[in-house]
């Protein structure tokens, strides 16, 4: 095939998810965040996978991706939409029973009003200034929301994957002082936040990227192995160019492989002329500018002409590459592009 293939471990996956679980404090329930289509490796397959291991709760971003979550899931798990209770979603919200976290008074007062008796969380901003009820405002409402009975009070770390910075102990504080003495389930820790300890636990976690194999969780299996078919070899002379631009010129002699994939299946120009691809456990320069759909990469060291090339696999993860492209590997895995043929792996298969 021409198509890169994209290969998803549902093994590890949920592997990843029991080991979230495990991590968690003692009679927390650990959920899994789905959002963005399972963090762009597919939500039909890794929320049934998911499900399968034992996640009975699920966070999603927007009403939207919680409707094609209850069609996969079905009735029974809890579907969580951290954009909270917008207008034109409450038919949606009462009729696939979704829970929205209500993030500003005018959503609590659409909820309540719309959907009276129905299920909702509260989410609040403890410093990261971005989803939220701020302290005085949450003040001024907890009476009344507390008497409507939400399911959780949350809140989100902005610095969970930096152990050490002074806003995760401030955010706590603050996330204690709001709190305190409400009688409802509380969620703090996402995947850094489990890492981060007990403490930050509360009686909900909400794993994401672990689950995906990517930082802060060091420990996680790997998920995603990703192959970029060659399509064409050629041989340029020494003081030829590759690519747009010819910001590459070749020293010497080169055999240059053209392979399927480029910045619009999700892999960056930022990683033009720095990348490497790998033919089994032997590294083989990017050459030239990641182009739309092509990339061209130097394997004149190669005893073989392979028939691909790996971007992620075994040596080389999504935050590996995300390292070399000046980004994070949510966003590459995020980015991952439709056009890959994308293979399921699970019971050893």
């Amino acid at each position: 095939m021409s198509t890169a293939t994209l290969s998803v471990d549902l093994d590890a996956i949920a592997a990843n998810w029991r080991a979230m679980d495990k991590a968690s404090a003692s009679g927390v329930q650990t959920a899994a965040v789905v959002k963005a289509d399972a963090y762009g490796l597919g939500l039909p397959r890794v929320a049934r996978a998911l499900a399968q291991a034992g996640a009975r709760r699920f966070f999603v971003a927007v009403t939207e991706e919680g409707v094609t979550l209850r069609q996969i899931l079905g009735p029974g798990p809890q579907i969580c939409i951290l954009s909270g209770h917008m207008a034109g979603d409450t038919e949606m919200i009462a009729d696939l029973d979704l829970t929205p976290m209500l993030n500003s008074l005018d959503q609590v007062t659409r909820h309540l009003e719309a959907l009276p008796g129905h299920a909702f969380g509260v989410q609040l901003d403890t410093g990261m200034n971005r989803l939220g009820m701020e302290e005085p405002e949450w003040e001024a409402i907890a009476p009344f929301v507390l008497e409507a009975g939400p399911e959780v009070l949350m809140s989100h770390l902005a610095c969970a994957d930096e152990p050490d910075h002074a806003l995760n102990e401030v955010q706590l504080a603050n996330f204690l002082a709001m709190t305190n003495g409400t009688g409802v389930p509380r969620s703090l820790a996402a995947t850094g936040g489990i890492m981060l300890g007990p403490k930050y636990h509360f009686d909900l976690t909400r794993p994401g990227i672990g689950l995906y194999g990517g930082r802060p969780y060091e420990a996680a299996r790997p998920v995603v192995s990703l192959s970029l078919p060659v399509i064409q070899t050629r041989q340029i002379a020494a003081g030829e160019p590759v690519g747009y631009g010819g910001t590459w010129v070749a020293e010497q002699p080169t055999l240059v492989a053209s392979v399927s994939g480029g910045y619009a299946d999700g892999l960056p120009r930022t990683l033009s002329n720095a990348a490497v691809l790998w033919d089994g456990d032997t590294p083989c320069p990017l050459i030239g500018r990641v182009s739309m759909d092509t990339i061209t990469v130097d394997i004149s060291h190669l005893p073989h002409i392979p028939r691909s090339l790996d971007i992620f696999g075994p040596n080389q993860s999504p935050d590996d590459l995300a390292d070399v492209a000046g980004t994070i590997g949510y966003e590459l895995l995020t980015s991952l592009s439709q056009r890959y043929y994308r293979r399921y792996y699970e019971g050893g298969k």
